[in-house]
């Protein structure tokens, strides 16, 4: 195979090991590894995803031709499992935040839409325990809001599977913008509380809620 770094490269542009330090100091988790640290696993996972690396065995294999430190599959499992997932997570927000100030536009309307809605991801419930969804399947949630400009998610709040819509779209009401839901997020009381906060939106009511004219 060809040794191809441009990945590798354009990745280090986008997210520094400083970066990475300053997110696993907040956190708390200290970081021992020499050869693959926890910067090196981003750069090993992002790689993978965007190659469609079937296994950690593949990522070992060819890593090398990406850039990445030559380390054992084990390895990278281990250090896969150990690493708290926060640091992930506060990494996510920190390339959307990037790439929101790079490619956010003008409207020609007085605020920009956020859409919210919400995606269910299952597995069996021996992977996840602690979050049981329905029968044998074990489930987690994402809520996100998303820019249609920007073609990138604002904000995601993840919980488990069972958790209704409803109250996390609270968590992602933003004032800059005109807010776009379905009707899981639709509540009587919240719409209320949109039009005394002058919060425009866009919602799609129940099918058992009638809307009376003056």
């Amino acid at each position: 195979m060809k040794k191809n770094t441009t990945f590798h490269n354009l990745f280090q542009k986008i997210v520094s090991e400083d970066e990475v330090n300053v997110i696993q100091d907040a956190i708390g988790y200290k970081d021992t590894a020499r050869k693959l640290t926890v910067h090196t696993l981003i750069h090993y996972l992002t790689c993978a995803a965007m190659n469609e690396f079937k296994s950690y065995r593949e990522c070992a294999d060819v890593g090398d031709k990406h850039g990445l430190p030559k380390v054992d599959h084990s390895t990278i499992s281990k250090k896969a499992g150990h690493v708290d997932y926060k640091i992930m997570k506060e990494l996510f927000h920190l390339v959307v935040s990037k790439c929101n100030r790079i490619t956010r536009r003008v409207l020609k309307i007085s605020k920009e839409l956020l859409l919210v809605d919400s995606i269910t991801i299952t597995v069996g419930k021996s992977r996840l325990p602690w979050a049981l969804y329905h029968g044998e399947r074990a489930g987690i949630k994402l809520h996100v809001s998303y820019t249609p400009l920007t073609e990138m998610p604002l904000q995601v709040v993840e919980t488990t599977g069972l958790i209704h819509d409803g109250p996390i779209g609270e968590q992602l009401v933003d004032s800059r913008f005109i807010m776009v839901e379905d009707r899981a997020y639709f509540k009587i009381k919240r719409i209320d509380q949109f039009t005394e906060d002058q919060q425009k939106f866009v919602i799609r009511i129940k099918e058992n809620v009638e809307i009376f004219r003056p």
